[in-house]
């Protein structure tokens, strides 16, 4: 009798990728609501995670963890100081941090997949594309439409084009991650998140677009939301 073909593919894992987003999603939420001490003490957990993973990854070498862990300091000074804000409401800017991420990262791959075409980084993330980097950029400005109209905002397109444009920050922070990996011929940066891979796989764009906010916000001297 015939044996049937062998294969190295896996069974799709979304399953448990979305087990452990249900998991996770709900104390992050909580963590932004309630603020101090709680979200403190999540970025900054979550941070040190972060470095260990980059130490692992480069295999122990003390430069790459060294400018890594200035890169993850940064971004995480970002986040506190963000959701610290007096200005406005700083739950609200993690909030819109997080979700056009997240609206960014799900366009690009739903949209790379259906219209496909160039490749954007072939050399560092092959499966990336031009129709899916500007699908990010749209599902990113979307969410600042949503936002803009939540806030009542009389002009809605500064914090429409805001957004997109942290949208492809976020993509640029997600090649940045996938470079580094490259580099050390790892697929993931750890094994942490079952379906995910690690947590620097899951916030790769978070980190780029928090540092880019906080940076954004000091150099006009006002929250970033009520300059919109």
């Amino acid at each position: 009798m015939a044996q049937p073909p062998q294969t190295d593919k896996k069974p799709s894992d979304l399953g448990l990728r979305l087990l452990s987003a249900i998991v996770l999603i709900p104390p992050v939420i909580a963590a932004i609501h309630f603020g101090t001490p709680y979200f403190e003490a999540l970025v900054v957990v979550g941070g040190i995670i972060l470095v260990y993973e980059l130490h692992s990854v480069s295999d122990g070498r003390l430069l790459w963890t060294t400018v890594g862990a200035a890169y993850v300091a940064l971004a995480v000074a970002a986040l506190i100081a963000l959701r610290g804000s007096t200005e406005s409401d700083g739950a609200v800017t993690v909030y819109w941090m997080f979700v056009l991420v997240w609206a960014a990262d799900s366009a690009a791959y739903f949209v790379g997949r259906s219209v496909g075409g160039p490749k954007l980084a072939p050399k560092i993330s092959p499966k990336k594309t031009w129709s899916g980097f500007f699908g990010a950029l749209a599902g990113a400005a979307i969410v600042g439409g949503v936002l803009a109209f939540y806030l009542e905002k009389s002009d809605v397109w500064p914090l429409v084009l805001c957004s997109g444009v942290l949208g492809g920050v976020g993509q640029v922070g997600d090649l940045l991650e996938s470079w580094f990996k490259r580099r050390f011929h790892k697929k993931d940066m750890s094994g942490l998140i079952p379906g995910h891979g690690g947590l620097f796989d899951r916030v790769d764009g978070l980190l780029a677009v928090a540092a880019s906010c906080w940076i954004g916000q000091m150099a006009i001297g006002k929250a970033l939301l009520a300059w919109l």
